[in-house]
């Protein structure tokens, strides 16, 4: 619970599978990586080849979104199975390698997923929804592993949807400095915070962001009444109109999207 701001979810994030997120999230209606499928889609169509960066991946939800025959609700449906409660990590990885592997889709992209959580990193490479993962944090002004900066030379595409609100233009400047190709960036970002710091940073890369503020995307319900003052006060401070979105009781995201410019 919040009191003072956004709850934090720190317990369900590096678990040894995705099991405890899931039933956690599923109550507020977590929505926003299957509101986000359409334009990462798009993006990865429109992309110049390459690999696909996902920040914050957590257990690699977005990727078994855009490369698979599968939907947000059904995979709430699996993990909050009471089937599945009694079975190891180790016993549900082996059905999730079938299962995501079973409905893989044939124009699926390469995808490589950055977050702190070792554990859920682990799990999404393991279960063949993430090609690589690196449990690094670049918040803390670290260098990018040369393991990462390897793989940042064929990064086409980064997306983020969960984070927004905790990364900041470190972790972009971190990356984008190795980077080898032109890089496109597709983020949804919650609007109780600015994005101008990061679309800054990009810039400074040669990219040009571009947002459509009038147009919102629900990510999910708030967890008390304090989260909720929390979100309209700081949308307020941004100058936006909570009316309808924060104030009738859900987060909502931005898009931003940012391409080489020329």
């Amino acid at each position: 619970m919040s009191e003072s701001g956004k709850t934090r979810f720190e317990d369900i994030y590096d678990r040894p599978d995705p099991r405890a997120y899931f039933r956690r999230l599923a109550p507020l209606e977590y929505e926003i990586p299957q509101r986000a499928q359409a334009a990462f889609r798009r993006a990865a169509a429109e992309r110049d080849g390459g690999t696909v960066l996902d920040l914050c991946c957590s257990y690699g939800i977005n990727a078994a979104l855009l490369n698979h025959d599968v939907t947000l609700a059904e995979l709430y449906a699996r993990y909050t199975d009471p089937a599945v409660s009694g079975l190891t990590a180790a016993e549900l990885a082996v059905r999730d390698k079938e299962f995501y592997a079973s409905r893989r889709r044939p124009d699926a992209a390469p995808v490589i997923g950055l977050d702190v959580a070792d554990n859920a990193v682990r799990y999404a490479r393991a279960v063949g929804l993430l090609d690589d993962a690196f449990a690094e944090n670049l918040e803390e002004g670290a260098l990018p592993s040369p393991r990462l900066r390897g793989a940042m030379s064929d990064v086409g595409l980064i997306t983020l949807t969960g984070g927004g609100s905790y990364l900041t233009r470190r972790t972009f400047d971190a990356l984008l400095g190795w980077a080898g190709r032109p890089v496109r960036v597709s983020a949804f970002v919650l609007r109780t915070v600015s994005y101008r710091p990061i679309a800054d940073c990009l810039a400074s890369h040669g990219l040009r962001t571009a947002s459509d503020p009038s147009r919102t995307y629900p990510q999910r319900l708030f967890t008390d009444a304090g989260e909720q003052r929390f979100a309209v006060e700081a949308v307020r401070a941004l100058g936006t109109d909570p009316t309808g979105r924060e104030a009738a009781g859900r987060f909502h995201t931005v898009l931003y999207e940012s391409v080489p410019e020329g």
